[in-house]
């Protein structure tokens, strides 16, 4: 049961999140006061991402716009990752363990996107499901690799 409580926690906060409108989850003000000489943004205005059938862009969203994509979608490939690694510390122990971890943080990332596409203002996106879904594989992956380094120092260690 203990290992549930911060998966059930790392649930609750992405549900209150979905629900939320883009004005109150708005980064905005927030940036233009702590980044009011728009630092990096010569080299940001070279940066091109492509979103949704459009190049994300400086050019194409202004600086504080950009900064808040680079961030919400950071946020997004970051917190489904700790999902994951919740969703495997609560999973009891068998073979296709990660494997697991990883599809139900994307299971949960669909109904997540669909949460949200009920809230007004909002849409679902299967680029965001796929951006969850990488950042679950990444920190399992970065997770598995960490624990052969574990084990290999160990056993060098006897």
């Amino acid at each position: 049961m203990k290992k549930i409580v911060p998966l059930l926690f790392l649930l609750i906060i992405v549900f209150v999140s979905s629900g939320q409108t883009s004005e109150q989850q708005s980064l905005l003000p927030i940036l233009e006061k702590w980044l009011p000489n728009k630092p990096f943004e010569s080299l940001l205005s070279k940066l091109q991402i492509p979103y949704w059938g459009i190049m994300v862009s400086i050019d194409e969203r202004g600086y504080y716009r950009f900064i808040e994509f680079l961030i919400r979608k950071g946020t997004h490939f970051f917190y489904f990752g700790v999902i994951a690694l919740a969703i495997y510390a609560a999973l009891p122990r068998f073979k296709y363990r990660i494997f697991t971890a990883g599809v139900l943080t994307m299971l949960f990332a669909i109904a997540d996107e669909f949460h949200q596409s009920l809230t007004s203002g909002r849409t679902a996106s299967a680029q965001d499901v796929m951006l969850d879904t990488a950042g679950a594989f990444t920190a399992l992956l970065l997770w598995t690799c960490i624990q052969l380094v574990i084990k290999q120092r160990k056993s060098a260690n006897e």
